[in-house]
């Protein structure tokens, strides 16, 4: 038989009087709930949507959002960290255009800023993967007063 004190069972302190969160703090519809990253593929989204209505073919380009760039895969551009990256169709697989979330939401603080430079990259590698320039892809390309 085992001598000393029994042990008690412990408690969880949180939620004492058993009352617990008593609803949603805020409704799922409200902006507020989503998160951040699906904040972000919206507006990546969108600005696909607004270049495709000039360029149907890019209903054939997979469109993918990163957290961050790969270290491997600088491209050798001035920027050491890049905002999104193209990858040209090659053997049977479309031509895929990466965009980067972190990089872009740390360069941007919040609202139109973020999303004008969403626009410009998603501008910027619409107009790689066609060979244009990026104010031929969209005349707003580059302006603050959108």
């Amino acid at each position: 038989m085992p001598s000393g004190p029994v042990p008690r069972p412990t408690r969880r302190r949180r939620d004492t009087h058993g009352r617990g969160l008593r609803g949603t703090l805020a409704p799922a519809t409200m902006p507020v709930s989503r998160s951040r990253a699906t904040t972000f593929d919206e507006l990546v989204l969108s600005a696909v949507e607004r270049i495709q209505q000039a360029y149907p073919e890019l209903a054939d380009v997979e469109i993918r959002v990163e957290e961050v760039p790969l270290r491997e895969r600088r491209d050798g551009s001035p920027d050491p960290v890049s905002l999104g990256r193209l990858h040209p169709a090659i053997a049977g697989r479309p031509a895929a255009l990466i965009v980067h979330r972190r990089p872009i939401e740390l360069r941007a603080s919040a609202g139109t800023q973020r999303e004008d430079l969403v626009n410009d990259t998603v501008t910027e590698l619409v107009a790689e993967l066609f060979g244009l320039s990026p104010i031929q892809v969209d005349p707003d390309y580059g302006r603050d007063d959108r």
